[in-house]
């Protein structure tokens, strides 16, 4: 990265665009690499929203080999866009926010930011009410007539909200240490049900012989679209935000190949382990559960039940502080540097947190995967689209770093707002989400996040492409 003049850098650390939290990573703290990146994406796989999206799989309809088969599909596709928005993280050091400046203008990077923010912000709220399922399943099973109680479950989920805030305020370290204990905690876990689920059902072959319950390929069809959408929608956010961990890479070298080993080979093995327990449910109970911690209620063993959850609690709070604090806080951040650290973005995510209303995305499956995931992810794929369009084929990966900090510079645009990019988002996402009022044209929002990503990638580039021819015949006149 090129040295910054001392006038230049005076004003850029003046500029009401930033803040250090926002600066470009320094030599001094690019010292990640290749099994850091793995690690992280092991941390962050190796997680309850994992196994629970692989289970709805299994209680959608899918037998074992279908789910396995459309997890590992969907992760391998989400790999590329991972990789494509990675590059700007590690070559120029900066974090989500301030690459969206480029696309979407100075000020319009906010659009973008916000919008993955307050994805961030659902799926903390979704991690911290399975979090407050845990508690209060561990307190009744110590105290059995606290299930008896109507609001056990929003008691504890405030409880763990708590806990939450209490570790962002601690600051980026408290959680560095957490990300150090998290996979292997629920690692653990995951195959002390995998162990128990062999004994009950009889081992592998019950576990393994649950059917696809779909009539015919077209019904299968009907439900791969969507959930491979989801599958691909899971890891949307952080395909986006993943400069933020990028730019600390020692080389663009490492940071790929510790994200291409870890992130689709430990989502479908830990994947696996939701797949096999669920199916082996419905030859134990003759349902398919699949939320671990309603299985985890139905043990009979006090102890195994208070060390899994136990498990499960300590390593739902890592992950969600390390996967959904990190980026919603320098996002919000982006609005205003100034006034805006990033323990105070957090604490704003905590609060959002609760105001998306957590509970209701994980009412059931079909919310969560046609709903949550599917809906968002009509959003996510259009700014996915425009930036990787915008670096790759309109800037052709350079970017003018110093710019990104100024007003009145080469990312201004019309008075900080990039037109195109806001047309191209809204064609993109506009164009997924006629399909939840246009049933002939389901298929649309089925595949949200693709349709989204090609509409606003053509949409953006076209309109670029006559921005440049404009200003062409402008200089030549």
């Amino acid at each position: 990265m090129t040295t910054v003049q001392e006038p230049v850098r005076s004003r850029i650390e003046s500029s009401p665009l930033y803040n250090p939290d926002l600066a470009p990573a320094s030599a001094e703290r690019r010292h990640w690499g290749t099994y850091n990146y793995a690690a992280l994406w092991v941390s962050m796989s190796v997680n309850i929203l994992t196994y629970m999206l692989a289970a709805s799989l299994i209680q959608g309809g899918m037998n074992w080999k279908q789910a396995v088969a459309t997890v590992f599909l969907g992760n391998t596709i989400m790999l590329v866009p991972m990789l494509l928005n990675s590059h700007p993280g590690a070559r120029y050091g900066i974090p989500f926010p301030v690459l969206a400046r480029a696309s979407f203008g100075v000020l319009g990077a906010n659009v973008a930011a916000v919008l993955r923010a307050l994805v961030a912000c659902g799926w903390f709220g979704i991690q911290t009410w399975i979090g407050g399922e845990a508690i209060s399943t561990l307190i009744a099973v110590l105290a059995p007539s606290w299930a008896n109680f109507p609001y056990s479950t929003s008691i504890c989920f405030l409880a763990f909200w708590f806990i939450n805030l209490a570790v962002i305020l601690k600051g980026i370290e408290y959680i560095r240490f957490l990300e150090g204990i998290s996979a292997p905690i629920l690692l653990a876990a995951g195959l002390v049900l995998l162990g128990w689920a062999y004994h009950a059902a009889g081992g592998f072959g019950p576990m393994l012989s649950a059917p696809s319950r779909f009539a015919n390929f077209a019904d299968f069809l009907k439900f791969l679209v969507p959930a491979l959408n989801a599958t691909v929608g899971f890891w949307a956010t952080v395909s986006l935000n993943i400069p933020d961990f990028t730019r600390f890479a020692r080389s663009q070298r490492q940071q790929v190949i510790g994200q291409a080993l870890a992130l689709p080979t430990t989502m479908t093995l830990y994947s696996l382990i939701g797949i096999l327990v669920t199916s082996a449910t419905v030859v134990i109970y003759g349902t398919a559960i699949w939320d671990p911690v309603q299985l985890l209620s139905r043990f009979h063993s006090p102890v195994a039940v208070v060390i899994s959850l136990v498990a499960i609690l300590l390593a739902t709070l890592n992950v969600n502080i390390g996967a959904n604090v990190v980026s919603p806080a320098n996002d919000f951040s982006n609005l205003w540097p100034k006034k805006i650290s990033f323990r105070t973005g957090g604490v704003i995510t905590c609060f959002m947190g609760i105001v998306l209303m957590p509970w209701k995305l994980l009412g059931s499956y079909k919310t969560f995967i046609f709903g949550w995931l599917g809906g968002y992810a009509a959003f996510l794929g259009p700014v996915a689209g425009i930036m990787i369009c915008d670096y790759f084929v309109v800037r052709r990966r350079v970017l003018l770093v110093d710019d990104l900090y100024l007003r009145d510079s080469a990312y201004e645009y019309s008075h900080g707002f990039n037109g195109a990019a806001l047309v191209a988002l809204g064609a993109g996402a506009g164009t997924a989400l006629v399909g939840l009022v246009a049933p002939s044209l389901r298929t649309l929002y089925d595949y949200s996040w693709f349709v989204g990503f090609a509409v606003a990638f053509g949409t953006y580039y076209a309109l670029m492409k006559m921005r440049a021819s404009g200003h062409s015949a402008i200089e030549e006149a």
